[in-house]
């Protein structure tokens, strides 16, 4: 364990110290998120930060083969994976610097995830009854499938600041202690394993990144880092497939060998769920699967009333609460983890609702227990000058509310009649940040 969280550090350090640089490349090259009507950041934000990621990555896989303990696991298919995201990391920073068309970049998914394939990193079975793929070229096709799913998957999820970076990182570190004790159990005489090693360095990519991502963040992963996540992701799970043997587990015992197809789904079922129904709505609708607009569920999170970090943190909730039940389904009695799923549901529910502003004022009318927010505009005369109240009174043009009914149209009186505040056209915005899908 030890061995393996100092490759998550290494990753973790690399991704932390080239964040910075890279940032400051962005800047100079104006590789900048522009600010477009179906965003709602206020400023251009440096992008990129892909590539700091892949820096992490490539130190992490190449410390782990100097460490004797893990030197005999890191073959051809580590550096397969490290190819795979080199070559998506060059794919988004082309597109964060250019802008290609879709059916470009889903072309640059395919080669990256061919190569990747090609050099080793292949879907051999499924460990479903223990079928077996008897054609290369059926075992090929598959996996490339499964990449591009978990690809796209994850860049599709990039809407918010910090979103996709802890969302991987949290699915991660499910995945990484289920691996763990796969390995534990599957190869007593070495802990070690080519699908941890790559995990441990995902995690590490993500906790080195998240301080610079979340919000407010100071520079965005760009396609380059969300596209890259995504293509490890999958590059891990497909890697375990290899590692179970599914006759060596039966009747009750039977459930690991479910687990690296049902784990890695779990984790991502919102965001692919979310990409299937955009998809759909998309074509029916007559638009491009890839046309952008402000449907995913991230905006609906954000237009239910959730400030930026609070929906974020609802989602993140989310994804602890479905993927870490589902590891423990490895090495955990089936009613122990049944009882803990239902904590973690419950708990993900109260946190969904008391984050609802929309509930909490309910919460605060009921309780009496109202907090008061002062709004003041200059609008309200045609000097713009607003006078201060009187002692206990509260300013003319001021409204007061309960906290946490954001967005709500707050008309302010002057006189006879109520004036609705007129915003200039950055500050109708919301200041926070959502993705270009």
């Amino acid at each position: 364990m030890r061995v393996y969280l100092l490759v998550l550090l290494v990753a973790a350090a690399g991704t932390y110290v080239m964040v910075p640089v890279v940032r400051h490349v962005a800047l100079v090259s104006n590789a900048l998120t522009p600010v477009r009507a179906r965003d709602v950041h206020s400023t251009p934000i440096p992008r990129l930060g892909g590539v700091a990621m892949f820096v992490g990555l490539l130190l992490a896989v190449t410390v782990a083969s100097r460490i004797p303990y893990l030197s005999n696991v890191i073959d051809s298919s580590a550096w397969a994976v490290v190819l795979g995201a080199g070559l998506v990391c060059l794919l988004g920073v082309i597109d964060d610097l250019w802008e290609l068309d879709w059916a470009t970049k889903l072309a640059g998914q395919v080669l990256a995830s061919g190569v990747m394939a090609w050099q080793g990193v292949q879907l051999l079975t499924f460990p479903i009854g223990g079928l077996t793929i008897g054609s290369s070229r059926l075992s090929l096709v598959s996996t490339v499938l499964v990449v591009l799913v978990a690809i796209n998957a994850v860049n599709w999820m990039d809407g918010l600041d910090g979103l996709a970076a802890g969302i991987v990182g949290i699915g991660a570190t499910a995945f990484f202690l289920y691996v763990y004790v796969l390995t534990r159990a599957t190869s007593p005489e070495s802990y070690t394993s080519l699908a941890a090693t790559v995990v441990a360095a995902l995690i590490g990519v993500c906790v080195g990144f998240l301080p610079y991502n979340f919000n407010p963040a100071t520079i965005f992963m760009g396609d380059s880092g969300s596209m890259q996540l995504g293509l490890v992701s999958a590059a891990s799970t497909i890697i375990v497939t290899g590692q179970i043997d599914p006759g060596s587990f039966e009747g009750s015992r039977a459930v690991p060998v479910f687990l690296p197809i049902l784990l890695p789904l779990v984790v991502l079922l919102l965001p692919v769920v979310d990409m299937v129904r955009l998809i759909l709505r998309r074509v029916l609708a007559g638009n491009s699967p890839f046309h952008a607009d402000r449907m995913h569920m991230h905006h609906r999170l954000l237009a239910a009333g959730h400030s930026h970090r609070r929906a974020v943190l609802v989602m993140y909730v989310w994804a602890a609460a479905a993927s870490f039940p589902v590891a423990a389904m490895g090495f955990l009695p089936l009613w122990w983890v049944l009882a803990g799923t239902l904590v973690g549901v419950v708990a993900a529910l109260v946190a969904t609702v008391d984050m609802m502003p929309g509930v909490r004022s309910m919460v605060a009318r009921h309780t009496g227990a109202r907090h008061v927010r002062v709004v003041s505009s200059r609008l309200v005369s045609g000097t713009g000058e607003v006078s201060l109240p009187a002692s206990g009174q509260a300013p003319q043009g001021t409204a007061a509310g309960a906290e946490g009914c954001t967005g709500a149209s707050v008309a302010l009186a002057h006189g006879s009649q109520a004036v609705q505040p007129q915003m200039p056209p950055q500050a109708q915005q919301d200041p926070q940040h959502v993705g270009r899908h």
